[in-house]
């Protein structure tokens, strides 16, 4: 590594970390202003604020990891072009391809990190801040799916409960089928509702009625209550919404797979989520292009015009990617193509800027 990539490279990441260090702080400060009143209400205890707020440093950290890095390249680098230290390396025989490198070298560095923390770091964090942020600042919201719930346990049984109320455990009008080897039903168990008892570890079931299937009889058997036990958890009828971002790697696979059986009907925004984090690392990479690109090249208003219209690159880039997302999540469109469509966009207009620079 020489001199010059050296002292790219420290400016890369030095930026990088500022602008962490100087605006992560401040988000602590403004959701701490905006959510104090709710914790007191609530009577959150210290300790786990200060959990929370380490959760969400990493947590929102992450999710401002690829804005950060975009607007610290356009910062130093505008910096480098207005000191015409650019024009200097250039001229000095330095190609443009050359000049990239220690960008490239810092790019997959990040790249590396956001990877690493993306799929074994900030989904313990996210459990954290999401569980506190629905125990103790969003008690009246839902934080699941609560109606017309279907979930297939394995090849022979299915569940249904028309509504469920995750803070009673109770869930209303249920139905549990269980098939035979042949595809045929075995027998059927339904009530008014299914309600989880924790003092005893056991389902009761309210107006319970079984139907049996005996060579074409069917056999009737009802009672006012029931005390049971089904191979579910009365949690598995509804994950909670962000579940899939508190699975790392190998967690949220097999996590997919069991949905996939189950045939959740949100099951695209879990895949959704997986190819997230796959594509993050690659961000990196095309937003390095895009910054270095536009602000490489010194122009008459200086570092803040390449800041401007950075920050409405980034806005745009959100935009895609919310856009594309909730496509995903709420309809038929297919998840790996709402990750694959904003980055595709924007590396070709990451490419079309580079080329134009290198002239």
């Amino acid at each position: 590594m020489t001199i010059l990539d050296k002292y790219i490279l420290k400016r890369y990441l030095a930026t990088f970390g500022t602008m962490l260090l100087l605006f992560v702080p401040i988000g602590i400060m403004l959701n701490l202003a905006e959510q104090i009143g709710k914790m007191i209400d609530n009577e959150a205890p210290l300790n786990e604020i200060l959990i929370y707020y380490l959760n969400f440093t990493i947590y929102i950290g992450s999710l401002l990891f690829p804005i950060f890095l975009f607007l610290s390249i356009i910062f130093f680098t505008s910096k480098l072009a207005n000191n015409t230290e650019i024009v200097a390396i250039l001229s000095s025989g330095v190609s443009y391809s050359r000049f990239l490198r220690p960008y490239w070298i810092g790019a997959s560095i990040i790249a590396v990190m956001m990877f690493f923390m993306g799929m074994f770091i900030v989904p313990n964090a996210s459990k954290g801040y999401n569980e506190f942020k629905f125990e103790y600042l969003k008690r009246c919201r839902k934080d699941r799916v609560t109606s017309n719930i279907f979930n297939q346990l394995n090849e022979n049984d299915y569940i249904y409960v028309s509504s469920f109320d995750p803070a009673r455990r109770i869930g209303y009008n249920f139905t549990f089928e269980h098939f035979n080897d042949q595809n045929q039903l075995d027998y059927k168990i339904s009530a008014s509702n299914i309600r989880w008892v924790p003092k005893d570890s056991l389902y009761r079931l309210t107006s319970y009625t079984k139907r049996k299937i005996r060579a074409n009889t069917e056999i009737i058997e009802k009672k006012r209550r029931l005390d049971t036990l089904f191979i579910f958890n009365i949690e598995d009828l509804t994950p909670v919404s962000y579940v899939a971002e508190t699975k790392n790697l190998f967690e949220l696979d097999e996590f997919i797979e069991v949905q996939k059986k189950k045939g959740a009907s949100n099951i695209n925004t879990y895949i959704l989520v997986k190819y997230r984090r796959w594509a993050l690392p690659i961000t990196a990479f095309i937003l390095t292009v895009i910054g270095v690109a536009v602000s490489s090249v010194k122009r008459r208003g200086g570092m803040g015009v390449n800041l401007a219209f950075g920050i409405g690159v980034a806005f745009i880039y959100i935009f895609f990617d919310k856009v594309f997302g909730t496509l995903a999540e709420q309809s038929g469109f297919s998840p790996l193509l709402a990750v694959i469509i904003p980055n595709l966009v924007f590396g070709i207009l990451g490419y079309y800027l580079l080329k134009n620079a290198k002239r």
